[in-house]
């Protein structure tokens, strides 16, 4: 075999930043699992800062190209930016990842001679900071898309009908590909609560209500430190931890201080053990004012423990277990304090329950690397 025919295909991933976002966890997932003699992933990223993720993909074989956002430098010097790293190197497809700006890296595929030109969705709204008119600027992005990418996915029906409408979902044009974990990780992983109460300083009788997600507005932490308030006001054993970074913790923290909560909320920052953390709370509370997918519920749910989300994050992320219960945002925080000492006195399914549920879902990672692989 000729050293030609035996190097690996190569598919560039845009994304914003190779942190521990949910996409970019995703990404990693399927790329832990990839058969990296025949595929390789190399990424795009919108940023000179070190990624989380950057130093495990140069040991896994893929490069990260760091360039300015198209915020920063305009759509045309954008597109030339994206062209010079793509015609320098032979790249099978170019999959996007940044939602409704998906359209730029499609485009400049297409002037860089690409046939495969995937968009891929992973929001179902708008960030607040976007800058963007709404809807007629999604409506121009939306048609950039189309005429752009040779394929659309999404994470979930919700983010397919944002980003490329109801019609493309309802008529199949949109190929769904659920997020998919490592489920192993969370099912072997020995609960260390006690560990984890000495390392945040916790009393022993603490109970955790725990969030795992960016530090921006979707995530709605304000509103989990008003249901925070009320769960210490009738029991003041109740501590929040709160996972990962982002533009609001400054925010945060001080609105935290002045509803009284210094004692009973840690700001963990980001973390790599997630699964150890999710084994340890008694309750994921997760009220995003919109969501994509959710798969931090994903993982909680792995690690047998429950989870009280708004009806904003995808219905279709229950796996059957009896661990998640949905809200409406405009319900009162009385309401989500009585759903969370509610369910923890769920029981917690088996190792081999979870298993098994898992096993039937389409959210193991290693069962869904073939929708993956036949993107490109």
């Amino acid at each position: 075999m000729s050293e030609k025919a035996a190097q690996p295909k190569r598919i560039l991933h845009v994304v914003s930043k190779m942190d521990r976002g949910g996409a970019e966890t995703l990404l990693m997932n399927v790329y832990r699992n990839l058969d990296k003699t025949k595929h390789q992933f190399d990424f795009i990223a919108h940023t000179n800062a070190a990624g989380d993720f950057d130093e495990e993909i140069q040991s896994l074989g893929g490069y990260v190209h760091k360039i300015k956002s198209l915020g920063s430098q305009g759509p045309v010097k954008y597109i030339k930016a994206l062209m010079d790293i793509m015609k320098n190197n032979r790249y099978i497809a170019v999959h996007s990842h940044t939602d409704y700006q998906n359209g730029f890296p499609a485009l400049a595929a297409w002037l860089s001679g690409i046939n495969n030109r995937i968009s891929h969705s992973h929001s179902s709204n708008w960030p607040e900071s976007s800058g963007f008119q709404y809807p007629l600027t999604l409506k121009v992005l939306q048609v950039m898309i189309k005429l752009s990418a040779t394929k659309l996915c999404s994470c979930s029906n919700e983010a397919g009908v944002f980003l490329y409408g109801e019609k493309a979902v309802n008529r199949s044009k949109v190929e769904i590909i659920e997020n998919g974990i490592n489920i192993e990780d969370f099912l072997s992983v020995e609960n260390k609560r006690q560990e984890l109460i000495q390392e945040c300083n916790l009393p022993e009788n603490a109970k955790i209500i725990g969030h795992v997600g960016r530090l921006s507005p979707s995530k709605n932490h304000i509103f989990i430190l008003k249901v925070l308030k009320h769960l210490v006001k009738q029991d003041s054993s109740f501590v929040g931890l709160l996972v990962g970074d982002g533009p609001l913790r400054a925010k945060i923290e001080k609105e935290a201080k002045l509803l009284g909560l210094t004692e009973n909320i840690r700001f963990l920052g980001v973390r790599s053990d997630i699964p150890r953390l999710m084994k340890a709370f008694d309750v994921l509370l997760f009220p995003s004012l919109f969501e994509g997918f959710g798969m931090v519920t994903i993982e909680a749910q792995c690690a047998g423990t429950p989870c009280v989300a708004s009806k904003e994050v995808p219905a279709k992320t229950d796996i059957g277990l009896g661990l998640m219960t949905f809200l409406d945002l405009s319900d009162d925080v009385s309401v989500w304090a009585f759903q969370i000492k509610k369910a923890m006195k769920v029981t917690e399914p088996t190792i081999q329950t979870i298993q098994s549920y898992f096993q039937k879902s389409n959210y193991c990672i290693q069962d869904n690397m073939t929708k993956w692989l036949s993107l490109y």
